[in-house]
């Protein structure tokens, strides 16, 4: 599948993730590898928003506010982990956040002890008023 949506800007951000993994390797905290993947993508030319606020509805009323990791040129949200592997919750948490914004692409990234990476779509048609625009 190698026309998938936004490719080539997921296929960089997964480059910048493992160049970010490569050199500071594992046990850090989860905002570490935030501000070192945040300049990482800016210095390969992306346009980065990070700690993001994102309302979220319920029948036209804000319900919550959540904070993403990183929006990436305004298409993509990352959600960021450091823990010990990847769980069926985070993977919920990401598509709730899509859910709730215009975005159709996230990206779950673990800095863990094996670096993992969840590609996770939403398209807008089937999001039926839950978002508002970003």
């Amino acid at each position: 599948m190698s026309d998938y949506l936004y490719k080539k800007e997921t296929d960089g951000i997964i480059a910048a993730f493992y160049e970010v993994y490569n050199t500071l390797g594992y046990g850090f905290l989860e905002r570490v590898y935030q501000n070192a993947l945040y300049i990482e993508l800016l210095s390969r030319g992306f346009k980065c928003e990070a700690q993001r606020q994102i309302k979220v509805y319920f029948k036209g009323k804000e319900v919550g506010v959540y904070y993403a990791d990183i929006v990436v040129n305004d298409c993509i949200i990352l959600e960021l982990k450091a823990n010990e592997n990847l769980c069926p919750e985070h993977e919920a948490q990401l598509l709730n956040y899509l859910k709730s914004t215009e975005i159709e692409i996230g990206l779950l990234l673990n800095f863990g002890e094996r670096p993992q990476v969840r590609r996770k779509i939403f398209t807008n048609d089937r999001k039926e008023n839950l978002c508002q625009s970003v």
